[in-house]
């Protein structure tokens, strides 16, 4: 199945400009919201409390809402968790500022809700949060330092730039997607936003791949129409994929329900922005960044030649003429 054809070149390089300045644009707002807004942190990142609450007849959603909000706990959230008659509630802030005994405080406050019982209650200090959310930004940083040695050495270095490039255009504008709408900032958005990168970085390098070798073959030195010709002949499989992928990930979020809204929203915005990037913004990049195909072949040609010699070499071995 073919959505674009294969046979048509379209020019993408001739709309690059346009294309950098949405992008641009879009950087700008959501630094602008990240810097303005923030990210809204859960109970992972900044402590907290979760109490799970199971209840014989359909959790009263709006009632329980209505009674923490007249008390201390009106910045609580509550979500179902599996069935509609259980509730996850999250309580933000340090253990210092909760009672000992939180579940005696709950079944006090619930008391008018309906009949229940509290199945779970877990808390996650201050102190932990703060360490887990040095070990996601660490493990973010590990994940880019990796693909940019791993494409730098499959490729070239500014192949490298310009996909980490590309990356960290998929990631601040999903950030920024986050700050606007006010997702909770979890465990589970970092899973997200994990998983973004090595989805947006695959499609990247499906990209420069046909466009290597392109490069081999042609006999032009014309970047921009190599460039028009591999990204026009990968269009359809990226489309595809992403479309087929952006389904699952609508029903998750349409109808996963709120305890995993967070993945499946970053997910969703990921998708559309990496899909958005590994068409138009990260072959443009290389162009940006004063790519030499003359310079690239001749690297080529020199490491198919130093190949060529161990395989000769090692053919004088087995031979014993060495």
């Amino acid at each position: 199945m073919e959505i674009f054809k294969t046979e048509k070149t379209y020019d993408f390089m001739k709309k690059r400009l346009p294309f950098l300045g949405l992008s641009s644009i879009l950087i700008i707002v959501s630094i602008v919201l990240l810097l303005t807004r923030g990210l809204n942190f859960g109970i992972d990142f900044v402590g907290g409390t979760i109490v799970q609450v199971k209840y014989e007849q359909k959790a009263p959603l709006d009632l329980l809402r209505d009674t923490l909000k007249q008390t201390k706990y009106s910045n609580a959230t509550i979500t179902e968790f599996g069935n509609e008659s259980e509730v996850i509630i999250r309580i933000t802030g340090s253990s210092s500022d909760l009672t000992n005994d939180i579940a005696d405080e709950m079944h006090k406050i619930l008391d008018s809700t309906g009949k229940f019982e509290i199945r779970r209650v877990d808390m996650v200090g201050a102190k932990v949060g703060g360490e887990l959310r040095e070990k996601g930004l660490m493990a973010l940083g590990l994940s880019l330092v990796v693909m940019l040695a791993y494409v730098s050495y499959r490729f070239e270095y500014r192949f490298a730039l310009a996909s980490i490039l590309g990356l960290t255009h998929d990631v601040i504008i999903a950030l920024g997607a986050i700050s606007l709408f006010r997702v909770e900032v979890n465990l589970d958005i970092l899973a997200a936003i994990l998983t973004l990168l090595g989805y947006s970085i695959n499609d990247t390098i499906i990209v420069f791949d046909r466009i290597r070798e392109n490069i081999q073959i042609s006999n032009t030195n014309d970047l921009k129409k190599i460039i028009n010709e591999s990204v026009s002949k990968t269009l359809s499989r990226t489309t595809l994929t992403s479309l087929t992928t952006l389904f699952v990930v609508a029903t998750l979020l349409f109808f996963g329900g709120e305890i995993i809204y967070g993945f499946s929203f970053t997910l969703f915005v990921g998708i559309i922005v990496g899909t958005y990037s590994s068409i138009f913004i990260a072959s443009t990049l290389l162009v940006q960044l004063k790519f030499s195909m003359e310079d690239f072949k001749i690297r080529e040609i020199e490491k198919l030649k130093k190949i060529k010699e161990k395989k000769d070499l090692r053919a004088m071995y087995e031979q014993g003429t060495v």
